[in-house]
């Protein structure tokens, strides 16, 4: 009984963030404070009141569609939500309700942001990565799961490695291939997830990426001079490994 109820608290805490996360995605691009003021309509600036604001509820009964102008409301809104409460329960059923579970989603909230914004503004915000580092290096320091060492090795070797693919695609293309966002945020996974867990994510991450831009190019969504970011498959590749790492390195050492 107990365990059913932490399941549903913890996939709701994963939506009322991801609500939270919405306005992180939306204000920080724009430098606008994600505090003040209260959550609005993009289009007509009509402050939402709470009863339309209750994460996943309020799009389906609103259909989609702000209650006052009646403009639509990006489905990314829901897809966030939705998303951050996945990732949250995902965590939870595998690490059980302990400290690795509390950093773990704390780092994937910070990590869902960071891919949303650079899926829609082609960048990475310092604000977030930055401190994500120092903040994983510290707590690397108190906790039995990654040592100090190891986070240390994990921000050097994730940022070292996107910085030298960068600097050898800006020689060999004559145009930058990776930006200094992507070295920051390798370099935050790594302070978290330690040298091991951040190769394996920038692998996949690189695999990922390789296969959707095949797919887009193909399907002539994209052109092969277009950028495609590629932050939400470090996240993405970061996601995988961080719920299935021991499992990935186990199943490579068993071949």
């Amino acid at each position: 009984m107990y365990y059913g109820i932490e399941i549903v608290l913890i996939f709701v805490l994963g939506l009322i963030v991801g609500s939270f996360s919405n306005v992180c995605i939306y204000r920080i691009p724009r430098n606008e404070s994600i505090i003040y003021p209260a959550s609005h309509c993009p289009k007509c600036r009509t402050t939402i009141k709470p009863i339309d604001n209750i994460p996943l509820l309020s799009y389906i009964l609103l259909k989609g569609r702000c209650r006052h102008c009646k403009n639509k409301i990006s489905t990314q809104y829901p897809l966030v939500e939705f998303l951050t409460g996945l990732i949250y329960l995902m965590i939870y059923l595998i690490y059980g309700l302990t400290i690795q579970t509390l950093i773990y989603i704390i780092l994937s909230s910070a990590l869902i942001i960071i891919a949303f914004i650079d899926l829609n503004q082609q960048i990475i915000p310092d604000v977030i990565s930055l401190p994500g580092i120092v903040i994983g290096f510290i707590i690397s320091f108190f906790v039995p799961y990654i040592s100090f060492v190891n986070s240390a090795l994990g921000v050097v070797i994730g940022g070292g490695i996107i910085l030298i693919i960068g600097l050898g695609g800006s020689v060999i293309y004559k145009k930058e291939a990776m930006g200094g966002g992507d070295v920051k945020l390798a370099a935050m996974i790594g302070a978290f997830l330690g040298w091991k867990y951040i190769i394996i994510s920038l692998f996949l991450g690189f695999f990922l990426g390789a296969l959707a831009g095949i797919i887009l190019i193909m399907s002539k969504i994209k052109s092969k001079e277009d950028a495609i970011p590629f932050g939400p498959f470090i996240v993405l590749g970061s996601f995988i490994t961080l719920l299935w790492g021991e499992k990935i390195i186990s199943w490579y050492l068993g071949i």
